[in-house]
This record gives C-alpha cells, structure tokens and sequence, in this order.
C-alpha cells in the first residue's frame, strides 16, 4: 500500500501546526494498547504542542483514533509485516511518506519497521533515530543483526539506564548517540487523590474481596516470563488464608498458560485465596485496593511500568532484583527487591510488606510518590524526547 493509496487514513482531528513546521515521522507496528503504543501517543501530543507537525506509521489499531486526536496524520501501511517483500514494499512507500510530507526526522519504535525506516530515511538524507524499548534476547547472529537496526539511529532512546547499558554492552552504539529517557507515568491519572472510594467499591465488589483481607496485587499479561507461578509459590509458603492474591491481566489467547496456573492454584488448594482477574479497565483503583504489588518477572525488565503505577499510587512494590526494577524501586525505601523466580524470598518479601505499620505505610507511600514526580513523569518523557528532536533538527 502506498501513502497515496492510504489517503483514508489520513486524519487531522485536531487543527495542524504550521505547514512549514519540521515534521516528525514516528514509525511502529501496530496501535493496539501497549506501552510502545502508549508512548507513542503520548509523544505525538508533545509534538502537536511543540509545534512540530506528528506523522504516524503503523498498521493500524484501535489507539489509530488517539494519535489522531492528538493532532497526527495517521498513514496505514503493513509495517508490523516481517516479509522481506512486504518490508522492501515499505522502504518505497516510507520514502514516498518523507518527501510529500517533508519529514525532518524519521523515529522507529520496533525492529520490522525500522528495517524499512532506516533505508528510507537515508534516501531522503533525514536523520534516522531509534527508541530501544526492550532487550530484544537473542540465541544466534541473525536474531542479534535484526534486533541490532535499533541501535544503529542517529540517537538511540534507551527507555532505562539498564537498557543504556545493554546496548553499549550488547550492539557497541556510541556513547554520543545514546539518550537515556526513562517512561513516564501519567501522574495525573495514577494519583491517589484522584481515586473515588466509588471506583474502589465497584472493582471491590466486582472481584468480591473481604473487607479485611489484605490484597497482593500481581498486574501483568498472562505469559510466563511475568512470573505469575512463582507468586503462586510464594503464596503457598506464605500460608496466609486471610490474604487475597489477585493476578490482573489477560491472558491474550494465551489459554494454555491460562489453564496451568488454575490448575497450580488448586493443587495447593487455593481456589479461594488467588484470582484470576483478568483485564482490568481501572488500574489507578485496582492498585488502591493492593497492600502490596508484587513484580515478579523471571527476565529483566526493560523498564518496568507495573512498578512505576504502585508507587505513583503510594503502594509497596515487591519486584525482582533485575532490570528497569533496580531504578523504579529503590530498595529498604519504597520496597524489596529478590533474586528472579525466588518464591521463598519472596514469601519472606511479603511477610515484611504486610506486616508493617500503618506509620510505615505512610512512610514508604510518601517516598514511592516523591521516587516517581521526582523521576518518571509523562512530562519528562516528552519534554526530554522533544530535546532529542531537537538535537537532530536545530532549526525546530
């Protein structure tokens, strides 16, 4: 599909910037909820107020309608494809973009649509940048050569300084062009201020939970490297019966992993005491019901914005001691952090967490809130990835 065939999906919700502005062409797979997709949203507003005009790539999906309201033009073009076809089909349909456009900067946010970004950009003589959302594992050469397009732009966005790290330790970027901007949390949103007792009797009641039980939250999609198992561990040694344990998230059609935690659960004999939620429309209120939120991903972290969510909202976080979590938890201050799929330390994690004071709440909810505005906003984000903008493009 060409831009020109695309002209559907063009969309100009909110009132342009000046035609003349620089443009910013921000390119990913898909826009479906996600914390690339969530990112990407939030940038394009910060574009549209900066006064620069956004362009957006993707293949489509229900946020298409978010980034247009931000003040976006939005082209459809099949770049979550891995099709070597599909992706040259790209390189052509990207440049096409960068001229009528006039794009000054080209900004990929995943690895396919990068393969095609970077071509492209380089025929038009646009700067090319890159944000590193993830650690991108591999196993042989070829996996590490693809995933190595995402540090090879003019500046790299790490989104945590352990990912800073990994691409100098992994891809050998530059220290020049590498700029750590952590993620941001809406800090409006997720603010317990904010949160009616209305909100938290509605999912209180819709998860049936005891007046008096104290509540261990587990939020994340239902995949493995999450860790759910090893919170179910973790509960059975903590042997609390009065506790609720709520695993919240969807399991994205992962049913088989589904089915083996249920059946984890009942052969402890914890039917009572641990849910499966599924997803949860209202975080800001499922974390004010939590006394404690458990992260417990047995791979690092790229960031970590489970983490980030529960202390902006006041609440402990338990998480495992890798990754992002080494700087969004600061450990003996907001939380503990334990060794990766350790269900006895984290047992012993909980037994602390639960045990504290109400003053020790107050405490730790205090530090958690003042770790987060201090450190991990929206604002920041945007306001530190404009200046990444601007480095590339001096005349915006």
């Amino acid at each position: 599909m060409t831009p020109a065939e695309a002209e559907t999906s063009l969309s100009h919700s909110v009132p342009a910037p000046d035609a003349e502005a620089p443009a910013v062409l921000q390119v990913l797979p898909r826009l479906e909820t996600g914390g690339v997709e969530r990112g990407t949203v939030d940038i394009t507003g910060a574009i549209s107020a900066a006064g620069l005009r956004p362009v957006v790539v993707s293949a489509g999906g229900t946020m298409v309608r978010e980034v247009e309201r931000a003040g976006c033009t939005h082209v459809t073009l099949p770049v979550d494809s891995k099709n070597p076809l599909v992706m040259r089909k790209n390189v052509a349909a990207l440049e096409t973009l960068i001229r009528e456009q006039n794009i000054s900067i080209v900004h990929a946010r995943s690895r396919a649509p990068g393969w095609s970004a970077r071509p492209a950009a380089e025929r038009c003589s646009v700067p090319f940048m890159t944000t590193f959302h993830g650690t991108y594992n591999y196993s042989n050469p070829i996996k590490k050569k693809y995933n190595a397009i995402m540090a090879k732009g003019d500046r790299v966005i790490a989104i945590s300084e352990f990912i800073g790290q990994h691409i100098r330790d992994h891809y050998g970027t530059p220290e020049d062009r590498i700029r750590v901007v952590p993620r941001g949390i809406d800090v409006e949103g997720f603010n317990p201020d904010a949160v009616s007792a209305e909100r938290m009797i509605h999912l209180s009641d819709a998860w049936r939970l005891p007046d008096d039980s104290p509540v261990i939250m587990l939020p994340g999609r239902l995949t493995r490297w999450k860790g759910q198992s090893v919170l179910i561990e973790a509960a059975r040694r903590l042997a609390r019966p009065d506790v609720r344990v709520l695993l919240v998230g969807d399991d994205q059609g992962r049913t088989g992993y589904r089915d083996e935690l249920e059946k984890q659960i009942a052969r402890i004999g914890a039917e009572g005491i641990i849910h499966l939620t599924g997803a949860c429309r209202d975080m800001a209120a499922a974390y004010m019901l939590a006394d404690v939120v458990v992260s417990a991903s047995t791979d690092p972290e790229a960031f970590g914005r489970v983490a980030a969510e529960a202390h902006a909202m006041g609440r402990p976080v338990i998480a495992s001691d890798h990754g992002g979590a080494r700087e969004t938890v600061i450990a003996g201050e907001t939380g503990w952090l334990v060794p990766p799929g350790d269900a006895d330390a984290l047992a012993q994690a909980l037994r602390k967490a639960l045990a504290m004071s109400g003053d020790e709440r107050e405490t730790v909810a205090r530090r958690a809130i003042t770790h987060i505005r201090d450190n991990y906003t929206k604002q920041q984000m945007c306001d530190a990835t404009i200046a990444v903008y601007r480095e590339l493009i001096p005349e915006a």
